[in-house]
């Protein structure tokens, strides 16, 4: 026995084992996708592709990790607390969820649960977009209590994505004001779109407002909202043909700024 474990994890969407040492420290990770093994500590070469042997698969190549680009690094030395990346979606309802869940008797359903389960699916969404080379970060916090339920960032550019819960419903979308059903109409493209703004200021970077609509009946639009855009939310994975507007580079530094608390903080 050589001392060293395997661990398995998925990262940046890439599927890893880690080759571990008695401490904990990794002492190289192995690559699925590309079908290559880092070697952190390059004595232990012969340890790693022991410990590795059950769990390889075709031919690999073996070497020193890839450098660093300056994203990377940037990533790398944020502190966890101001690290915004292991947001879940709807993080803040979920949170708030878990100090008062409310009445479990009441009459009507908790408005709460069904805007979570919007920014769930919505979240879902887009992370599946990774893939395809985007990033999403979820629940961004502004200051005044406010929030970006989501931020797309990909070869197409940069979306500030609101989640809204109408299943079963028709939606009327009369700029700025969005009708769920029988519900009053609300300013929700107002709001939106100052999100959206403060998301630009904030990364010196043009971002759009997307609205995401969960699961309606219909959506009426009388005049197509301005530089708004309106889907439902089985719709958002065709954001992944956009292209063209931001290189992997541009799009990997603005995903380390927008996931970087202090960021938001100085708005």
């Amino acid at each position: 026995m050589n001392g060293l474990r395997v661990v398995p994890a998925r990262q940046q969407g890439h599927e890893r084992l880690h080759v571990c040492g008695p401490d904990g420290a990794n002492v190289a990770w192995y690559d699925r996708d590309t079908g290559r093994v880092n070697l952190v500590a390059a004595d232990r070469e012969t340890d790693v592709m022991d410990a590795l042997k059950p769990f390889l698969t075709g031919p690999v190549t073996v070497g020193p990790p890839p450098v660093p680009t300056p994203a990377e690094l940037a990533r790398l030395t944020l502190h966890p607390d101001d690290d915004l990346a292991p947001n879940r979606p709807g993080e803040a309802l979920l949170v708030a969820l878990d100090r008062d869940p409310g009445h479990a008797r009441r009459l009507r359903p908790d408005p709460r649960r069904r805007a979570l389960t919007a920014e769930q699916t919505a979240g879902e969404a887009l992370d599946r977009l990774e893939s395809a080379g985007w990033h999403t970060l979820h629940s961004l916090p502004l200051p005044g209590g406010d929030r970006i339920h989501h931020l797309l960032i990909g070869p197409g550019g940069l979306f500030a994505v609101h989640a809204l819960y109408a299943r079963k419903q028709r939606v009327l979308v009369a700029d700025p004001m969005v009708t769920l059903g029988r519900h009053d109409p609300e300013p929700v493209l107002r709001r939106l779109r100052a999100a959206a703004d403060r998301a630009s200021h904030a990364l010196t970077a043009e971002v759009h407002p997307l609205l995401a609509l969960l699961d309606p009946t219909d959506i009426r639009t009388p005049t197509p909202p301005r530089d708004v855009r309106v889907l439902r939310t089985a719709d958002l994975p065709a954001l992944a043909r956009l292209g063209a507007v931001l290189k992997p580079a541009d799009a990997e530094a603005l995903h380390a700024m927008a996931r970087d608390r202090r960021t938001w903080a100085r708005l």
